[in-house]
């Protein structure tokens, strides 16, 4: 990370604002509260309810490149939803949209990582679990870091009891927990180049 004031842009749908979440944390909030930065992080949550793939690649740039500065340590995080299945794109859209999000991204050298999206009781699993997919081999092709989130939590006592306590989209505090365990122990603070959380 270096010297530089580490600026992080947060894009995706109402999960990474931590939508239901009483504490108003997110998995965001949890991640940032155990990442140890020697200067004070500039994090920007940037996040569009019901937004597709499509809506974010159009939008993203214009929102995130304002608040980064050429001297800073730019990043972007991207919580990846799963309203491309509800929208009815094609998963050869929801790959391109991310692959220009992230090749527009290296070329501005903005460093990114991204979270998929997480199991819902109102979408099809198979569905669900082909996008994760799809957008997990976008990202491993150009080495960008993927948290995988659907198929360690698809049959989580927690996360489906949290998930179904609320609205069966949304989780409550135990769920936004669970998501931002996955992302603290799936390469975050090596992706910063900081210390690994114990």
């Amino acid at each position: 990370m270096g010297d530089a004031q580490l600026r992080i842009c947060v894009i995706g749908d109402e999960l990474s604002a931590g939508m239901g979440d009483a504490r108003a944390l997110g998995w965001m909030g949890r991640v940032m509260a155990r990442t140890p930065t020697e200067e004070p992080a500039f994090v920007a949550q940037l996040p569009v309810p019901g937004e597709n793939t499509t809506e974010l690649a159009a939008r993203w740039e214009t929102e995130c490149m304002r608040r980064f500065t050429p001297m800073a340590d730019n990043r972007l995080v991207l919580g990846m939803g799963a309203t491309d299945l509800e929208d009815g794109l094609s998963l050869a859209r929801s790959r391109l949209n991310l692959a220009n999000i992230l090749d527009a991204a290296s070329a501005s050298r903005v460093g990114c990582f991204v979270v998929g999206p997480p199991p819902r009781t109102d979408l099809d699993g198979e569905a669900l679990a082909a996008l994760s997919d799809a957008f997990a081999d976008v990202c491993q092709r150009r080495h960008v870091p993927y948290v995988e989130t659907f198929q360690p939590l698809r049959t989580h006592e927690q996360w489906n009891a949290d998930v179904a306590a609320s609205d069966g989209v949304h989780p409550g505090q135990a769920g936004y927990g669970l998501l931002a365990w996955l992302v603290l122990h799936n390469g975050w603070h090596g992706w910063l180049g900081l210390p690994e959380d114990s």
